[in-house]
């Protein structure tokens, strides 16, 4: 009788197994599935198991909802009550570019796995896993077998731009895309404790089937940055190693040779990990090879992801406690870096299993071309730069405040979590205003945007009228490194940079040559220290002295007549 039970138990087992087979698996690891057969499988596991929940949680540029899968061991799936058991969440973001669909299938097996044999999976007792199966759909549903030319699988795959076009892994921060709006508000409500964003790399050539871009220590700063880099990557490799697949630092090093050492990729906010940086979340983006086979790509994401679960299990209060301080600690930060650069003095000494790089002549140009010999494997300690230090620093102000009249930056900060409030009445208020002197803008687009650089700001101190319904923003909140390095005009990331305030880059009002100078001459006779300045810059630049508009247009501008809000940064900072 016995053995009758467990022939019928496992024969239960192996049919369960097989009703939720993947295309990957049925494939022999060749193929992944369409958007629809991978919504269709996490419904159809949410239906069986009610540790499982699937929703809508928003919509994307392709018209087809945003999907978010929760997995509670104890069936609950209220994001506050869970926080408040103490229940670690790792975030997992998959086919934000679809031809890198190795996360899709790793996360559906996983899931699978957790469910249909619970007892392999004990730290699901205090971890939630949180998966967005499609995140970019529009791609996804642009099917092709030819746009990832370097990479070996799947057979079919989707498109590296969404629905409108755009790389959502450059999109986070500005947001154009309803993709970001929808994910920034499932990543709000899931605060998650863990983030992984699953890629595969382009570049050079060695012998890791994985590699990991995560966040600066630098920029995560403090304990918490000390965290990532002393226990949780560490711990990482460790499992990977064990798992069969030896692990490095991601590779940052396209058309040379990484032998020599290379840089730690910059995390900026544009990025998944850098947005996640900025409130506090350490994020990982999976980089599995382009060359390596499909099959070993997809067990190795599963590995990493699995990984990501016993960590959390193992570490959870630490990790809690660390998020919870440094979310107190940034309330009362006084200096903010805004801008980074690495530090070439400094290194980390990494062992690296690469190929052996060198120039053969190319039989399609004749030129010198790169080429890795895989018949000769090495490994060698190599320099590893990962110290950024900062290049622009600010202290933050008591408080910024825009003008209500900006409505998709306060929407953008309302949407972050920001608190803010709208002043009562109109006011007088003593400010710092910036006054933008210089920038660099692209001849092409880069993401829909000309993206400016190199920018220069003057700052004055004034006292500027405010209206009713104005926005007044204090520094003294958890998300204040996203609120400094959105409204911070010569942050990374800014949302200046990202062409949000343009507008104020070109004047609206101008003179007449011809009736200006008569204005311009009573100007001069009224105000001895304008004819002073004017007759120091015509001695001091020749051109400008033979250039009668240029000597217009410099009293113009010293005049009451040139208009106020021309290259005047609309966010004020509030400085006690």
């Amino acid at each position: 009788m016995r053995i009758l039970l467990i022939s019928l138990l496992l024969l239960t087992h192996l049919f369960a197994n097989a009703q939720y087979k993947t295309r990957f698996e049925t494939s022999g690891g060749k193929q992944t599935p369409t958007y629809d057969e991978g919504i269709a499988f996490y419904k159809l596991l949410a239906k069986n198991f009610p540790q499982i929940q699937i929703t809508e949680k928003g919509p994307t540029d392709s018209g087809w909802p945003l999907h978010l899968v929760l997995y509670s061991k104890n069936k609950v799936f209220d994001i506050k009550k869970l926080k408040a058991q103490r229940k670690a969440i790792l975030f997992v973001n998959n086919a934000i570019h679809p031809g890198e669909s190795d996360g899709v299938d790793a996360s559906m097996m996983l899931l699978r796995d957790i469910v249909t044999n619970p007892g392999k999976y004990p730290e699901m007792d205090s971890v939630v896993l949180a998966i967005i199966p499609f995140y970019n759909i529009g791609g996804a549903l642009n099917r092709n077998s030819t746009t990832r030319t370097n990479q070996e699988g799947p057979e079919e795959y989707g498109f590296r731009g969404n629905a409108r076009n755009y790389d959502l892994n450059r999109d986070f921060i500005k947001s154009d895309t309803r993709n970001a709006r929808s994910f920034a508000a499932i990543f709000h409500e899931l605060d998650p404790d863990l983030f992984a964003d699953t890629h595969v790399s382009n570049g050079a050539d060695y012998q890791y089937v994985m590699t990991l871009d995560y966040a600066q220590k630098d920029k995560l700063g403090g304990p918490l940055g000390d965290f990532n880099n002393d226990v949780f990557l560490p711990y990482m490799y460790k499992h990977l190693k064990e798992a069969g697949f030896e692990s490095t630092p991601y590779v940052n090093a396209w058309g040379q040779t990484p032998d020599k050492g290379f840089v730690q990729f910059p995390d900026w906010p544009r990025y998944s990990t850098g947005y996640a940086a900025l409130f506090h979340t350490i994020g990982v983006m999976t980089e599995t090879h382009m060359l390596k086979p499909y099959d070993q790509r997809v067990k190795v994401t599963y590995a990493y992801l699995h990984g990501n679960l016993k960590f959390l299990a193992a570490n959870r209060n630490k990790l809690l406690k660390l998020r919870q301080e440094t979310k107190e600690s940034v309330k009362t930060q006084e200096r903010f870096a805004i801008t980074w650069q690495v530090d070439k003095e400094k290194n980390t000494q990494i062992e690296f299993k690469g190929y052996e790089p060198e120039y053969i002549k190319s039989e399609v140009t004749g030129a010198q071309r790169l080429h890795y010999d895989r018949t000769k494997p090495f490994t060698k300690t190599i320099p590893f730069y990962d110290t950024y230090v900062p290049l622009d620093e600010v202290t933050k102000p008591d408080a910024y405040v825009i003008p209500q009249g900006w409505h998709n930056v306060v929407a953008l900060l309302k949407l972050n979590q920001v608190s803010m409030q709208q002043l009562e009445k109109d006011t007088e208020l003593d400010v710092e205003t910036y006054y933008i002197e210089d920038l660099e803008s692209p001849k092409s687009p880069f993401e829909g945007h000309y993206w400016h650089t190199s920018v220069n700001v003057r700052t004055e101190k004034q006292r500027l009228p405010f209206k009713k319904g104005d926005w007044y923003i204090p520094v003294n909140q958890w998300t204040n490194r996203y609120i400094v390095e959105t409204l911070e005009p010569k942050a990374v990331d800014s949302f200046f940079k990202w062409n949000f305030f343009d507008t104020i880059l070109q004047a609206k009002e101008h003179y007449s040559n011809y009736v200006f100078e008569d204005l311009a001459a009573a100007l001069l006779a009224k105000s001895p220290e304008l004819k002073q300045k004017l007759e120091a810059k015509k001695k001091a630049e020749p051109e400008f002295a033979k250039n009668a508009n240029a000597q217009l247009d410099f009293i113009y501008d010293q005049s009451v007549y040139r208009e106020k809000e021309y290259l005047r940064y609309p966010v004020f900072r509030v400085v006690k």
